[in-house]
């Protein structure tokens, strides 16, 4: 049994509506085969429902491009693909719904789920159970999660969704606009000068969050905003811009310009949705082995740092015989990827094989960024590789004048870490949480170096 309530559900006055009443681009008829109905389907966003003999929506999915998604099951490959070669045979009919971008299609997809529960949406998840997305409800200032385990009370859940890394790009894309909190801070309005003179994480610099960790939202705005967040998941966007709209009328006529630029920024982001909710740049990765509090609470106490290091980059290099050398950047925020903050670089100063120098290019060109609010200083650097490795990154810090932050070096062979001013690396426990963070850290900006690597040998092959 699911651990939402009948209260969870969605309300009676937003019924799922029946496919065939959606206004739809011209397509074959309704005596079409279903393949034939796909290959008329629009090439936007929506939602594809898939029907048996008896009318029953046995699937529901969530497609960038309809035709193309709806398309791919009538192939002889998906007829025989382990996860698809039962569900097949019984699609005796296809349909669709609009959305406006990938991202409404995705909270689409979870609603209409909840509420039909399809066979095969059972049938073909993985072995983990399905995620949701939960809102901490009973707090001051709510926080948003990403969560497989969710509380039996005092929360609000949306969801199930089918797919983890799509639904973590969405919490990404959802928080540029309505700029909700998802650190696990305990933040009480009843001890203010506590957080006064706390230090928002990067997430504040960069406009995605309020940070109302330093008291800079009111919790009445706060929870504004996580109203209009709650909205919008449950798919009343016209309301939410009307009464954006309204409030920043009321705003400007009582001469709160600040507030009423905000919320103009916010019915921008929210009207051009379909613009920047592409889950492809999003997407997240995933991981389950590590707790990410204790992660931090560990690194906090191995480095002896006087605060938990709540923004972490990982710097890697790449490289295939000495050519198309290139470098990843990855960077974690409260020991979760944050995938807007990655960024992948192509060596430009350095021939053959040099570890040592490239390192030092990247993390100049790194630190040498003009724009403030790009050029904030990470918690943690960490440099994959031993005590070389290290003292490059430090070397090319000092050439451009920039007090580092905390920096390691992880060497793979061994797993030890290397810090600045020990001889000595250090070798933790194989199963301590902050091994295994800095471990993840190190890995995913391996995979990202890699990946970058492998599109320009592609480049390279095609171009030849």
């Amino acid at each position: 049994m699911n651990k939402y309530s009948d209260s969870d559900r969605l309300s009676s006055d937003h019924p799922v509506r029946d496919p065939s009443t959606k206004k739809k681009h011209k397509q074959p008829t309704s005596e079409s085969s279903p393949a034939e109905k796909a290959r008329g389907f629009p090439t936007t966003p929506g939602v594809y429902l898939m029907k048996d003999r008896q009318g029953r929506v046995i699937y529901i999915g969530k497609a960038k491009n309809l035709r193309h998604r709806a398309s791919s099951y009538f192939t002889s490959a998906a007829s025989l693909e382990r996860r698809t070669a039962d569900l097949v045979p019984e699609i005796a009919d296809i349909d669709y719904l609009d959305a406006d971008s990938e991202v409404d299609a995705l909270l689409m997809e979870a609603r209409l789920c909840k509420d039909i529960q399809p066979k095969f949406n059972q049938e073909l998840k993985d072995d983990k159970s399905f995620p949701y997305l939960e809102i901490f409800v009973r707090e001051d200032f709510p926080r948003v999660e990403f969560t497989r385990t969710p509380q039996d009370r005092g929360t609000r859940l949306y969801g199930p969704f089918a797919n983890a890394g799509s639904l973590r790009g969405a919490i990404q894309v959802l928080q540029k606009i309505f700029k909700f909190r998802t650190c696990t801070l305990d933040i009480k309005t009843t001890e203010p000068e506590k957080w006064k003179w706390f230090r928002p994480c990067l997430l504040h610099s960069i406009n995605q969050c309020t940070a109302p960790c330093n008291l800079r939202i009111s919790r009445e705005e706060y929870r504004k905003d996580i109203h209009r967040l709650r909205m919008f998941l449950e798919g009343k966007k016209d309301r939410v811009l009307i009464d954006l709209k309204k409030e920043m009328q009321q705003a400007s006529q009582n001469l709160k310009y600040e507030k009423a630029a905000r919320i103009r920024d916010e019915i921008h982001a929210l009207e051009t949705l379909n613009l920047r909710g592409d889950l492809d740049t999003h997407v997240q990765p995933e991981v389950f082995f590590i707790d990410p509090n204790k992660g931090l609470t560990g690194l906090r106490k191995v480095l002896q740092l006087p605060e938990i290091p709540r923004t972490i980059e990982g710097i890697d290099i790449a490289h295939l015989s000495g050519k198309d050398t290139v470098a990843s950047l990855v960077q974690f925020i409260d020991g979760v990827p944050f995938k807007p903050g990655y960024r992948r670089y192509r060596i430009r100063s350095v021939e053959g094989v040099d570890d040592y120098a490239s390192i030092r290019e990247v993390v100049s060109r790194r630190f040498r960024i003009s724009d403030k609010k790009e050029s904030i200083l990470p918690d943690l650097l960490l440099i994959d590789g031993g005590k070389g490795q290290l003292h490059a990154a430090l070397e090319a810090m000092q050439a451009i004048n920039i007090s580092p932050p905390v920096t390691v070096g992880l060497a793979k062979q061994h797993e030890e870490l290397f810090l600045p001013d020990h001889p000595d690396p250090i070798r933790l426990n194989r199963h301590s949480y902050a091994l295994r963070l800095l471990q993840y850290v190190r890995d995913e900006a391996h995979r990202f170096a890699q990946h970058y690597h492998h599109l320009l040998q592609h480049k390279r092959i095609r171009e030849s």
